[in-house]
Order: structure tokens, then sequence, then C-alpha cells
């Protein structure tokens, strides 16, 4: 009569599965599925632990999907874009960047915007295009996928995103430093901040670079020469993004993480400071 086998963590439990690693006895509760057959706990936890995550080549996590930050902020965009169609300028005026205070010598003064304390706007404005010109958010977003999606494959999502929200803020921050009564909308900033970025992962990668090169002289020439475009948001994306890059494509890999971050962070705290010398300049 053949013995009973159990499985190894469970002595009470018979059963006839085994791990198809390491031929141990396995119960359904322990059995986790394989490509072929069940492994035991034990196997699992061994080859988690002995496969290196792939990495980009600015130490990002390669991700089953590389394009879906880039997806998300064209979906936000677009979505933003049909509020505003269907509410109306309401939107754009509760969430555009500006910031504007009456005379002093008129009191009590009154403030607005960003200098009333309406922070959130340096980032909301990001979101938000004219809805009276298509061009514009159709132009922004074509710029995003073909230069956002195949930098977001090189850098990870992480490094990614906060790239192109410290190129928004920066572009806003330039402009409040310069026209802060303007009203100013779009993601126009983060954009070139990511041109700057592929500028710079193009030269570490030794590419070719005209092509970029083209195209970020075309886009400076149309931001200073174009009517009614705020070329302000535009540079100021076009540094933060370009100083980020340079910090994720060129730090060494023995201090990697801290050179990355750290430079994130310290860009970050200048955006800050700048919004914050804006805002006291239009309120004194």
């Amino acid at each position: 009569m053949d013995q009973a086998v159990c499985c190894y963590r469970h002595p009470d439990r018979e059963t006839g599965i085994r791990c198809t690693r390491c031929d141990k006895p396995i119960c359904p509760d322990c059995m986790v599925s394989a490509s072929v057959g069940f492994q035991c706990p034990d196997c699992v936890r061994q080859g988690s632990g002995h496969t290196p995550r792939q990495r980009t080549v600015a130490g990002g996590v390669v991700a089953h999907d590389p394009f879906l930050i880039t997806k998300i902020l064209i979906a936000l965009n677009v979505a933003v874009f049909a509020l505003e169609l269907a509410v109306g300028e309401r939107i754009v005026s509760d969430l555009g960047l500006y910031a504007a205070c009456t005379p002093k010598q008129f009191p009590p003064q009154q403030c607005i915007g960003v200098a009333d304390g309406e922070w959130y706007r340096v980032i909301t404005s990001a979101f938000l295009h004219d809805r009276s010109n298509f061009a514009h958010i159709g132009f922004n977003m074509l710029s995003l996928w073909w230069i956002g999606a195949p930098l977001e494959r090189l850098l990870g999502r992480s490094r990614y995103i906060v790239l192109y929200l410290i190129s928004a803020l920066a572009g806003s921050a330039t402009v409040l430093l310069i026209t802060p009564d303007t009203l100013t909308l779009g993601a126009s900033g983060a954009i070139f901040g990511l041109f700057g970025a592929t500028a710079v992962f193009m030269r570490r990668l030794r590419y070719d670079m005209r092509p970029i090169l083209i195209l970020l002289v075309l886009n400076v020439v149309f931001s200073f020469t174009w009517p009614n475009v705020s070329w302000q948001a535009h540079m100021g994306g076009l540094l933060a993004g370009t100083a980020v890059a340079i910090a994720m494509a060129y730090a060494p890999r023995e201090r990697r993480n801290a050179v990355q971050w750290g430079t994130a962070a310290g860009v970050l705290v200048l955006t800050v400071v700048l919004t914050a010398i804006a805002v006291v300049q239009v309120t004194s």
C-alpha cells in the first residue's frame, strides 16, 4: 500500500501536487501558479529574490507599458479641455495662471489669482488650453506623444512624471515673475522641459542631435515671434527640464538616486522660491 504524501508546510494535508522546481509536495493553499505547473512558496521567494529588475538608462524600472504616464497626461488634458467646452470660461478664470493686486495707494488692496493665495493655479493652468483654438491643444498633445512617450521609456515612470511636473511649475514661476497679470494657459512649459530633456539624453546616448536641435530652435523662434504665445513659460520649462535631465542622464551610478532626486528637489525648491518672489512683487 502506497504511503500518503503530505504537503511539506502542512503535514496533516495529503496532496498529489509537487513543485515543478524542487519537487516538494504542496497543497492547494501553498501552490503558486507558474508558467509551467505550480511552485512552492520557497521557490517563488528565491526566484523573485535572484531575478534583477530591468532598469532604464536613467535607472528607472522598466514598465510593462512604457508609455502609460504619457497616455494619462494626454487623457487628463483632453478631459479638462472637454470640461472647458462644456462649462465655458468659468473653469479658465478659476484655474488659469495669473496674479494681480490693485495699487496700495487705493485701499483696501484687492488681490486675485496666485497673489490671493491660490497657488494651485501654478499647476492647474498647465492642464488648461484655449477652448477657442483647437490647434493649441492639438499641437501640444501631439508634441507630448512624439516627445514624451520615448522619453518616458528612457526615464521610467517616476522620473518622467517628476520631470514633467517640475518643468510645468518652472514655466509658471517664470510667467509670474515677468508677466504676472496676464492670464496664461497650456502644457507648453512642461513640453518644452521634455524638449530639453530629450536633447540631453540624445547627447548622452550619442544619437544624431540635429533633428531635436532643429525642432527645438524652430519652437524657440515660434515662441518669440508668434502672437499670444507665452515665451516665458516655454523658457522656464526648457531651463528646468534641461537641468533635471542633466542630473538624470549623467549622475554617477554609485550615487545615482541621490544626485537625481537631489537635483530635482533643488530645482523644485527654486521654482517655489521664484513663485514666492513674484507674489511679493505683485503685492508690494
